[in-house]
């Protein structure tokens, strides 16, 4: 569809909110979000007042003399986007928006408020401070990497972790959904990949409805839980320090896989909860993508031949401080790599090698036997994930 300068546009449902630098715009019809600067805002108060094209950019001009005003591109912007709904009388077609099916509409906000207020925030960033603590005062309380080996027998370690695990990280993603719910927003949960490692996920698009303070309290929850349940873990083996040697091996075993998620969240070239907090105190939206050009493009066998040198009005400061933790996170992801992953695997291999040496008379070399079963299917998931993930980004 041909627009003029002379043209007129109608626009489709929108809800324009004020956000730490910019404007967050939401298309009522799909659900989504998008960031525009203070121009765009006015150019679409003016579309929605019926002032023709080549008037509005006239008065943008002579608002924003430092601005590059072309209207004509910024329609075309908003065409693409699928927000205009009739050019010069003429209807656009557009195609039918379903918005996400989100839910646990019937956990009560109450319940929500009841674990996220600002004396139970006070409470997990103590709880938080205290575990660094315990740790500091007690070393031996420190995860080491053969806690995961709860038992005697191979067999059963890797379905004891799968288990213990799925049930913290359900309530490291439970905080989150009772932090959406506390503000009476829907939200659902998704499957996510990050590195080696397949997660669940909560959606919290509909975060971008609340004041930025606000989200800060969503992207935490997960953390704030976590810090609760270390807490617990590290307490458990102080208090019960003469109990069943089962009971502080899951203990143990807990605080190992949550101080690894813990861990896991400052390394935010990932996307992970911090990560969404430092681009939400910043205000520097879509902050890993701009970060990765600018590294790029500071070496040169990682620059394209078609990219260019990026400028980021205000931002320069802002993306320079995010490189740092960028690099920073994968620093640590390198520690949890030789301190836990590679030290683990090297162990359970030697232990599954000697075993696989009594011979199928022996019920160790049974045990090695499905045990390694038990790493093949794992590594044959993990590939299939890395596959599926591979192909999205191809499609």
């Amino acid at each position: 569809m041909n627009i003029s300068l002379e043209s007129i546009l109608v626009l489709i449902p929108l809800e324009i909110r004020k956000d730490k630098k910019h404007f967050i715009v939401e298309d009522l019809g799909s659900g989504e979000f998008y960031e525009m600067p203070e121009v765009c805002i006015d150019a679409i108060h003016l579309i929605d007042d019926g002032v023709s094209l080549v008037e509005i950019e006239r008065r943008l001009k002579e608002k924003f003399p430092d601005e590059e005003v072309d209207l004509i591109d910024f329609a075309n912007q908003l065409l693409e986007l699928e927000l205009v709904a009739e050019v010069d009388g003429i209807k656009v077609e557009i195609r039918e928006k379903q918005q996400d099916l989100l839910g646990f509409l019937g956990i009560s906000p109450k319940m929500g408020k009841f674990f996220f207020n600002k004396a139970t925030m006070m409470l997990y960033a103590v709880l938080f401070v205290i575990n660094i603590l315990l740790f500091i005062l007690k070393p031996a309380l420190f995860p080491h990497f053969k806690d995961i080996f709860v038992f005697d027998l191979m067999v059963f370690n890797i379905p004891a972790w799968m288990v213990l695990s799925a049930v913290l990280v359900m309530i490291h993603e439970f905080g989150h959904i009772l932090a959406m719910r506390s503000f009476n927003l829907p939200t659902r949960l998704e499957i996510g990949h990050r590195l080696i490692l397949v997660v669940l996920e909560t959606d919290m698009a509909q975060a971008w409805k609340l004041p930025s303070k606000d989200r800060n309290i969503l992207y935490l929850a997960g953390l704030c839980f976590d810090s609760a349940i270390l807490f617990l873990a590290l307490a458990g083996q102080l208090i019960f320090s003469e109990g069943s040697g089962l009971f502080l091996s899951f203990m143990k075993l807990a605080a190992l896989d949550t101080l690894i998620r813990m861990v896991y969240q400052f390394c935010i070239y990932m996307k992970t909860d911090l990560y969404y907090v430092f681009e939400n105190v910043s205000g520097a939206y879509n902050l890993m993508e701009n970060a990765n050009q600018a590294i790029r493009n500071k070496f040169s066998f990682l620059k394209a031949d078609n990219q260019s040198e990026v400028v980021f009005a205000g931002e320069q400061r802002t993306v320079f401080t995010y490189t740092i933790f960028y690099f920073i996170g994968v620093g640590l992801t390198i520690l949890l790599f030789f301190g836990y992953y590679i030290p683990q695997l090297v162990f359970a291999m030697a232990r599954l090698n000697h075993c696989f040496g009594y011979g199928p008379s022996n019920h160790h070399f049974w045990d090695a036997a499905l045990s390694s079963l038990q790493l093949l299917i794992g590594v044959l998931l993990l590939l299939y994930s890395w596959r599926k993930k591979y192909t999205k980004r191809q499609m």
